[in-house]
């Protein structure tokens, strides 16, 4: 199944450079292109697309004031805001708004797809330099007993992957870091969420910094 996809940035160098990078993905297919707020809701309304990339700073209507009305036209749709502001400020604004995920341009060659594929998937994707940022005003506590408890029922293997996974890094990064293969990291990451009862990356982030397993420094 083809994913369709919006871009929209006011910066017609950087769509180019995001429609060859998407187009490398059999599954992945850009639709149109907007370089304004208000060229982006008329784009969202007529195409109705799947996956919207969305910058922030574009002129007529910010993408700030723009997310909340394009998901009010196209509701299915996931919103990946893709950025340079690398301000908690703007990171919460985007998550009220009803984006699905906040991704830094300076990370966007390395990252981008793995974001995609996150926000497809129905999880949330922050990137791993500002989770603390979205999550610590949600976590008044640290060192919850409780948690730390069912931590102490993971394996050692499934701890150690657990964590990486937490702090932003791939499978293929944390298979290079252990001598493992891709295949059983992601073996030893479905395990130890199962153990935790926990389904997203999100959801593992706000645990680990919940009980104090990172810090987010």
């Amino acid at each position: 199944m083809t994913t369709r996809i919006l871009l929209a940035d006011d910066h017609a160098v950087l769509r180019s450079g995001l429609r060859l990078l998407l187009e490398t993905q059999p599954d992945l297919q850009v639709v149109g292109e907007a370089a304004t707020g208000t060229e982006t809701l008329n784009l969202a309304e007529t195409l109705q697309p799947d996956l919207i990339l969305l910058d922030l700073s574009m002129p007529h209507l910010g993408g700030l004031d723009a997310l909340p009305m394009v998901k009010q036209l196209v509701p299915s749709a996931r919103i990946l805001v893709l950025t340079m502001h690398d301000d908690a400020q703007y990171l919460r604004k985007a998550i009220q708004g009803g984006a699905s995920g906040y991704i830094l341009k300076k990370a966007a060659d390395v990252e981008l797809l793995s974001a995609i594929r996150a926000v497809l998937r129905g999880e949330m994707y922050v990137h791993p330099s500002m989770t603390k940022s979205l999550l610590e005003d949600l976590l008044p506590n640290s060192g919850d007993t409780t948690e730390k408890d069912s931590w102490n029922l993971l394996s050692e293997r499934e701890q150690e992957v657990l964590k990486l996974v937490a702090l932003g890094y791939t499978s293929a990064e944390i298979a290079e870091q252990l001598n493992l293969s891709a295949k059983t990291v992601e073996t030893y990451r479905a395990r130890g969420m199962e153990k935790l009862g926990l389904r997203t990356r999100a959801a593992l982030v706000r645990y680990a910094l919940r009980s104090g397993l990172i810090s987010g420094e």
